[in-house]
């Protein structure tokens, strides 16, 4: 069996600023910056900044950390025991205070902003995955940081301490249940560990994890895309005529 050693970073307190003005349109249900790539972070405020300042509640943290506990046993059931998980919970005792853009009007909690934290936590080798929650979104009056998904995933790297990295975001309690318990975490450690197995010469399938439609999968009101992910992740996933994924030997 191979055991995948991970960490989850907990944020519970989001604060930046972010451009307004020329660089920011505010909305009812989102924050949208508009300006050129570069990051924002907590600093005084200025005519051409606005801060957002979010802590998420107790049943925020509640539903994220209850799917979180179904990632280990997806992982163990859709390889039938070939993989596994170890994780480790640390909640920093601080607030999230940098993101980055990932483009023109989009931000994440990228490796670059939290690490004096992986530098402290997640020295290179001591994971296999990394995990970050971050409450972007204020549920109670309909404002976020704009971001391209719910959840964000990076192969590893020097940058990620060697680990694959992904970003999940706060939401609300119906969109932790309209899947499988832990998918969305199971989901974007995906999009890192088919990086990983690419590296050694296994082909993936096109768009690696966000692929089941694709492929003529139907997502399931109750198991997500467990039934894909299952395929993805025993070699499995038919494409013109061949099978691709990662193989079931692979996880030895």
């Amino acid at each position: 069996m191979k055991i995948w050693k991970t960490l989850l970073l907990v944020y519970r307190e989001l604060d930046v600023s972010l451009p307004v003005g020329r660089d920011l349109l505010v909305g009812r249900d989102s924050v949208e910056p508009m300006g050129d790539y570069g990051s924002a972070e907590r600093r005084p405020t200025t005519k051409r900044r606005k801060r957002f300042h979010h802590i998420a509640s107790e049943r925020e943290l509640t539903d994220a950390l209850d799917s979180f506990a179904g990632f280990p046993k997806l992982v163990s059931e859709l390889t039938a025991g070939r993989a596994g998980i170890e994780y480790e919970i640390v909640r920093p005792g601080h607030a999230l205070t940098s993101l980055t853009r990932e483009s023109p009007s989009r931000f994440w909690p990228s490796p670059r902003d939290i690490r004096s934290d992986l530098d402290e936590f997640a020295p290179s080798g001591k994971y296999d995955s990394v995990f970050v929650f971050w409450p972007q979104r204020d549920l109670k009056n309909s404002t976020a940081v704009p971001c391209d998904a719910w959840g964000l995933a990076i192969g590893a790297s020097d940058w990620t301490k060697d680990a694959t990295y992904a970003a999940i975001a706060n939401a609300p309690s119906s969109a932790w249940k309209n899947e499988a318990r832990g998918e969305v975490w199971l989901h974007e450690w995906l999009h890192g560990v088919s990086a990983h197995f690419a590296q050694y010469g296994h082909v993936m399938p096109e768009r690696d994890a966000d692929g089941g439609d694709l492929h003529g999968y139907v997502r399931s009101p109750t198991a997500g895309w467990t039934e894909y992910y299952r395929d993805l992740m025993n070699g499995n996933v038919l494409e013109n005529g061949k099978r691709f994924g990662i193989p079931s030997g692979a996880w030895a």
